[in-house]
């Protein structure tokens, strides 16, 4: 298991461990550099003052946002000063009770080394979600591999999964396009995931998925293997200005399949926008309206422009896309085995659950961190 990047504080064995202050800056395997987060809050809070800055509001959108999050950011650093001083004098006040044998000062350490704690798992986060994207909604696909039935009901176990993961968080997840199976599961699904680091937190699950267990659908009881495919987007909104020419799209209108009752298979309400320059396609069929599934369309197709961009970026994205192409044994990223006993791994960072109906249920927090860790261990260092 990956350990914590170097934030914690053993406060039993040594203070020199735990974080050190200083008035410029804090450590935590970067620099969290306060005098220039404070001066931006100062410039952000001149563009807001003006007497024009409301007028678009489109505009000041993101600005609002930028002034959350790095007012969050100084909070965080007054508040981890604040209880890292606060440990320190008890720890010394403990140290003296120890000799008169006065336990209260060691019972108010303890807690106090509760909330240093939690501040630093929340640092850490913090620290780990720094990416250009990070901080962006998601918008997250899910596709069967080979193998009919069998792995369309597996994409949909998936999907019931990070519909789950998204509620317990606070999320709100929507889904954008969905295609049934003929008789059970799904063919696809692009769903959106809203939240704060929605897709920071759930980079790590792009790749293949497999599941081992007894099929439902064979009535031998023979173990089964199946392989989805789980592919993630940032959803960069109103955030990233993309200019999309109309002469460079082609739209395309038909009648959405699938279960939806009449109006949706008699009426040509799906879309599906193709970007000529790039081959990129995106399609939506979920509503009944086809101005919202244009709508819901253009998103994804936003979405995955400035994914391409990014990845024009950065060679070792293209190899992962490239490693992506078979859904088949030999290239999954974790599985899920319910028989012949039962256990969840990750084959990255060999990260482990034995409780695989709390994980099938969105219980993946853990995966998701040790990811996160995995990640930041294997970056280069300066």
């Amino acid at each position: 298991m990956h350990r914590r990047i170097s934030l914690c504080c053993n406060w039993r064995n040594c203070v020199p461990a735990a974080p050190r202050f200083q008035n410029s800056s804090i450590h935590f395997g970067g620099v969290f550099d306060l005098p220039s987060r404070e001066a931006r809050l100062e410039e952000i809070e001149k563009i807001i003052s003006r007497p024009d800055a409301w007028n678009d509001q489109e505009a000041l959108t993101p600005v609002l946002k930028e002034k959350s999050r790095v007012e969050n950011e100084v909070a965080r650093y007054h508040a981890l000063q604040s209880a890292h001083t606060d440990m320190l004098d008890w720890l010394e006040l403990a140290g003296e009770d120890a000799e008169s044998g006065n336990g209260e000062a060691l019972a108010a350490l303890e807690e106090q080394a509760g909330k240093l704690e939690e501040l630093l798992t929340s640092t850490e986060m913090t620290i780990l979600l720094s990416g250009e994207a990070d901080r962006m909604n998601a918008i997250l696909e899910i596709h069967p591999g080979a193998g009919g039935t069998e792995a369309q009901d597996w994409a949909e176990m998936l999907e019931r999964m990070y519909l789950r993961w998204a509620d317990e968080q606070g999320f709100k997840a929507s889904v954008l396009d969905s295609l049934p199976g003929e008789e059970a599961g799904i063919k696809s699904v692009t769903m959106r995931i809203e939240g704060e680091n929605a897709y920071g937190l759930l980079q790590g699950e792009k790749g293949i998925h497999r599941l081992i267990r007894i099929s439902p659908f064979d009535s031998s009881g023979r173990r089964h293997t199946s392989f989805a495919s789980v592919d993630l987007l940032p959803d960069a909104g109103d955030e990233i200005s993309i200019d999309i020419k109309d002469a460079d799209l082609r739209i395309d209108v038909y009648r959405a399949s699938g279960a939806g009752g009449q109006h949706v298979n008699k009426t040509e309400s799906a879309v599906r926008i193709t970007h000529l320059p790039t081959g990129i396609v995106a399609q939506c069929q979920n509503e009944k309206s086809q101005h919202s599934n244009k709508e819901s369309a253009m998103r994804i197709l936003k979405a995955r422009l400035y994914e391409h961009e990014r990845s024009k970026r950065d060679a070792a994205r293209q190899a992962d896309y490239a490693g992506k192409d078979a859904i088949a044994f030999g290239s999954q990223i974790r599985t899920y085995t319910l028989q012949p006993y039962r256990l969840v791994k990750d084959h990255r960072n060999g990260s482990e659950m034995g409780d695989v109906d709390a994980v099938l249920d969105g219980r993946i927090s853990q995966f998701l961190r040790d990811y996160l860790l995995y990640r930041h261990e294997r970056q280069p260092r300066p």
